[in-house]
């Protein structure tokens, strides 16, 4: 059912308390909480309610990484005693199970918008001033707007994105093939993610990285031990290499390299991160400070403008669902009058959900070298290997800590199968500015890989127990 009969609908305008111009994660949180709070909100939104993350992200994303990781145990069940035959990748099936997944996801929002009295506006939205929004032949004026208009798949000068063999994310949620080869543009989440998934599915995989490292911007520590990963399951990769052309061959395509080097494969994913959509909107024109397309604001989300706020992928913070859903309620709050506490963006949580999966939560250990000086800072690192869980799991990797000497813990990063689900205490070990004895002293549950972390501190603390050296 479209969203239009689901929720309720202004075509004549009106006045509201806010008006979010962009219904993804950071939109649709202000909208539920500032509802929430008896707040009049109006949400404008040209597509559908859930935004990147719902329909063209996280959720979709994962579904096909949870579909790997079945494939992976089908293949590999016999080192498991589990007498198991992989035949192949349906994708009408992988898809059905993706496309299903999201559709339920995006029934219970539409819901949630619909109970809570919020006045969804279904299509394109144009700020005309710092109080109105257009959306058609009507306005909605807000004594408060906010905007959430998101961000969009960047591609590289001169880089054509055909939709079939030279592709964006987008484009590869919806393919109805594995191909049998690919090269990956861009060594970030996104591409990690994807490589991860097609290896699986049975492709071979090249990931080009402009950049000395997979995952960039996670401890180097970490990304070396995803690219040793990565080489085991057979991921080829090219750091520290430009890309200069592709070509369209009878097959596929040619990817040539500017250290000289080509590739043929039969499509290119191009993955070299997402760009604000803020352009044509009226933005500059309402007198919104903009930077590189990226609208400006202050620790309270406010833009240049009195009364405009600006959440989510639009501003230059972390480009993560789960970090434009907190701005999104820290602007209701803010609307609202609660005097909401500002984000540490070092203390959101973050994941690249491969196979090993990485996940952070803190700064890295060079950045806190930078911050406090390399005679002030400790670090741990606690292999997998020595945690009885993991073994089960025949996973490799690490647990490293960063910590200022005598104080608290300032960096979390894990490498190995699951260990996102290890990030909810590492988070609150940094949140709360917890030291070494504070965790070390907490009983962790046998067997689980949550010991790691507890196994970690403790030896960071001087009392190691399951660690070597």
């Amino acid at each position: 059912m479209p969203e239009s009969s689901e929720n309720p609908v202004s075509a004549a305008g009106g006045s509201f308390d806010i008006v979010i111009l962009g219904g993804g994660s950071g939109g649709y949180a202000c909208a539920l909480r500032a509802a929430e709070l008896g707040l009049s909100v109006a949400l404008v939104e040209q597509d559908k309610v859930g935004g990147t993350c719902l329909h063209m992200g996280c959720i979709p994303t994962k579904a096909l990484l949870h579909a790997a990781e079945v494939a992976d145990a089908a293949r590999d069940g016999e080192q498991f005693g589990v007498r198991a035959s992989f035949e192949g990748i349906d994708m009408t099936g992988v898809n059905a199970y993706k496309d299903q997944v999201v559709g339920r996801l995006y029934k219970g929002l539409q819901g949630l918008v619909k109970s809570r009295g919020i006045t969804f506006v279904e299509g394109t939205g144009h700020l005309v001033s710092a109080t109105t929004v257009r959306v058609g032949d009507a306005e909605y004026t807000g004594r408060n707007v906010v905007l959430a208009t998101g961000s969009y798949a960047r591609t590289l000068p001169g880089l054509e994105i055909d939709g079939g063999r030279v592709v964006t994310s987008d484009h590869a949620l919806h393919l109805d093939y594995v191909p049998r080869s690919a090269v990956v543009l861009g060594g970030g989440v996104i591409g990690v993610e994807f490589a991860s998934v097609w290896r699986s599915f049975g492709a071979q995989v090249t990931i080009v990285e402009a950049l000395p490292h997979l995952v960039p911007l996670e401890d180097e520590s970490s990304s070396k031990l995803l690219e040793r990963a990565f080489r085991k399951r057979g991921i080829n990769f090219e750091l520290g290499a430009r890309f200069a052309s592709v070509q369209h061959t009878a097959t596929g395509i040619t990817v040539s390299l500017e250290n000289g080097k080509s590739f043929d494969a039969d499509l290119l994913l191009v993955a070299v991160g997402r760009g604000p959509v803020s352009d044509n909107l009226g933005y500059t024109e309402a007198g919104i400070a903009i930077d590189r397309g990226f609208v400006e604001v202050d620790e309270f989300c406010r833009t240049s403008v009195p009364g405009v706020y600006a959440v989510g992928d639009l501003i230059p913070t972390p480009q993560l669902a789960h970090v434009g859903f907190a701005e999104g309620i820290l602007v209701a709050e803010h609307i609202g009058g609660l005097a909401p506490r500002p984000i540490d963006y070092d203390g959101v949580p973050r994941i690249a959900y491969c196979e090993p999966e990485v996940a952070s939560v803190g700064i890295t250990e060079s950045a806190a070298v930078q911050r406090y000086g390399e005679d002030k800072v400790r670090t741990l690192t606690y292999d997998l290997a020595g945690n009885g869980k993991s073994q089960i799991l025949k996973t490799a990797g690490a647990v490293k800590l960063v910590s200022v000497a005598d104080g608290p813990v300032v960096g979390v990063h894990m490498v190995g199968a699951r260990v996102g689900e290890l990030l909810a205490e590492a988070q609150l070990i940094y949140n709360w500015e917890a030291y070494a004895d504070d965790v070390a002293a907490l009983i962790h549950p046998h067997p689980t890989q949550s010991e790691a972390v507890g196994e970690a501190h403790l030896a960071l603390a001087g009392k190691p127990l399951h660690s070597h050296g």
